[in-house]
This record gives structure tokens, C-alpha cells and sequence, in this order.
């Protein structure tokens, strides 16, 4: 396991204060706030920790209220709702200062047989033959603001790998549709619950940048204000972090200073994994030509 990977597992391993009360720190990611996926994995876990053994997740559903402060730790209070004969219920809310900043409910199901299909895994090329994102990044360190070159050049704990990578500075219009593959940088321990962590954590990145592409501005573009809003994750089947899954993403709508975005995650082998759905905000600031779709 990475040194990056090591402090992400150690970043989702809450601290209990009480019964159900867990503690979680933060990671800087550049941006000035708290990373969205980072304060829903954690929220999950928080969940996952009062939950029997013998259950999974197969869904979660979060809203962000409030920017998180990177200063202050987040507190994560779980409220039982149910535990049925199937399905178990439960709803978490994270606090800093004394404030709500980000609610999540999420249920978890014992496992089952039952009817099966999906939709056919996209014809992408290997992740092998496909340069890694922070490899494009650090080739055009000179074109990032001081300020965030460090932190965004930084080693990371995933690696992930665009089919068709974004020019931050220059990116030009495109269709809204993404496809980038990512793994964890080294091995995880078998735990389920831990491979459902980290890809929890790992969904919400770049996510909008996909309602972005239409109107040839991205996530650096000066003025623009971006921040997710709500974000809902459903779990298919058991999958492994640590292996090459692939994130295809596509946003059917922007309006009113809000994109919408869904996403379906695929292992190597073609199952589908996941799904992902995200609105998040897409606002302009200052001056800046909007284009229309090509």
C-alpha cells in the first residue's frame, strides 16, 4: 500500500467518542474546503459502523449543507432508524462548529440472489495504454498558480486515467460524456466495506466537470463556482477498489446555475458495479462567454 493510500484508509478509520458518535479528520485537497467524497465516505463508514456484520450497502444518499472547515475536525452523529429482516436503515449527520454540514441516509441489504442484467460496459481503451491524471497535471505545473502547485502535484492515493484528458487552461467544448478509469495506488485489505469506502470517496471526484464540458470552461476557469450538492451512490454487487474499474459519466442537463450529472461504474470484467448520480452547483462569478453546446 502507498504511503498516499495508507493516509486515506487512516483518514476513513473514525475516531468512536460515543455510541454512535465517530470523529474524522481532513485532507486538503486545493480547494479550500472540504472534499465532498471525503466527508460522504467518512459518513458512511460512520453508518457502516453500527450496522450487523451480515449487511452491506446497496445505496446512499447525501446532501451538502455547508462548506467543510479543513481546520476543524467533523463530528458524525448516527441515528438508527430501522433494522428490518433485510434491510437496515440509517441516517448521519456531520458537524463542525456547531452546525450541520452535510446529511447522509444510507441503507444496507443482506445479501440475496435474484433476477439479473445491466447495460453493456463502454469500448474504452486499456487503463495501460492511458497516461495517468497526475501525470498531466505535473507536466504543466508551470501553467498552476503558485499557491496550489504543491498541493495539486501532490502524490495521491488513486490513480486515475482519462480516456480523453481536459485541458485546465484551454479546454474547449466538447460532448458531456467521461470516461476515466481509477484504482487505489496499492492493495486493500478484503474487507468489503473498505473497497465500498474509498470508492464512495472517489466518485465525487471530477464528477461535474463533465456538465462543464459543453461550454469550453473547466474546473480552474477564473470565476467559476463550483460545488457538489447532493450525491447518491448505489452499490450492485461486491467489487474490489484495488482493481481497474472505470467511471463513465455523462450530464444530460445544466440549468439554472446547476448541473446534473450520473455516472455508472464498471469493473474490468464488464460487470456493473455502481451508479452515481450528482447535482452540483455551476455558477459564473465574473463576466465569462458562455458557449452553447457544439
Amino acid at each position: 500500500m502507498s504511503v498516499p493510500l495508507d493516509a486515506l484508509v487512516t483518514l476513513l478509520d473514525l475516531e468512536p467518542l460515543e455510541v454512535n458518535i465517530y470523529r474524522g479528520r481532513n485532507r486538503d485537497l486545493g480547494t479550500g474546503r472540504v472534499y465532498g467524497g471525503q466527508v460522504f465516505a467518512q459518513a458512511l463508514v460512520a453508518a457502516r459502523r453500527t450496522v450487523d456484520d451480515a449487511r452491506d450497502c446497496h445505496s446512499a444518499h447525501g446532501y451538502f449543507i455547508l462548506p467543510g472547515d479543513l481546520a476543524a475536525p467533523i463530528v458524525y452523529f448516527v441515528d438508527r432508524l430501522r433494522d428490518g429482516k433485510s434491510f437496515t436503515t440509517r441516517r448521519v449527520t456531520a458537524i463542525q462548529h456547531g452546525h450541520a454540514i452535510f446529511n447522509l441516509s444510507a441503507s444496507f441489504h443482506v445479501a440475496e440472489g435474484g433476477f439479473s442484467h445491466q447495460s453493456t460496459m463502454p469500448d474504452v481503451p486499456d487503463p495501460e495504454t492511458l497516461t495517468p491524471e497526475l501525470t498531466l497535471i505535473r507536466d504543466m505545473a508551470d501553467k498552476i498558480p503558485e499557491s496550489l502547485r504543491t498541493v495539486l502535484t501532490q502524490d495521491r492515493p488513486m490513480d486515475f486515467r482519462p480516456v480523453s484528458p481536459v485541458d485546465l487552461v484551454d479546454p474547449g467544448a466538447r460532448e458531456p460524456v467521461r470516461h476515466t478509469w481509477f484504482r487505489a495506488d496499492g492493495k486493500l485489505p478484503d474487507d468489503l466495506s473498505i473497497h465500498q469506502a474509498v470508492l464512495a470517496y472517489a466518485s465525487d471526484y471530477g464528477l461535474l466537470i463533465t456538465a462543464l464540458q459543453p461550454h469550453a470552461v473547466s474546473q480552474r476557469t477564473r470565476g467559476l463556482q463550483l460545488a457538489s450538492l447532493d450525491h447518491s451512490l448505489w452499490l450492485h454487487r461486491p467489487f474490489r477498489t484495488d482493481e481497474w474499474l472505470l467511471y463513465s459519466t455523462d450530464s444530460p442537463v445544466t440549468s439554472g446555475a446547476r448541473g446534473f450529472v450520473r455516472g455508472t461504474i464498471y469493473a474490468r470484467s464488464g460487470e456493473l458495479v455502481a451508479s452515481v448520480a450528482q447535482e452540483g452547483l455551476v455558477r459564473m462569478r465574473s463576466p465569462h462567454p458562455v458557449r452553447p453546446p457544439a
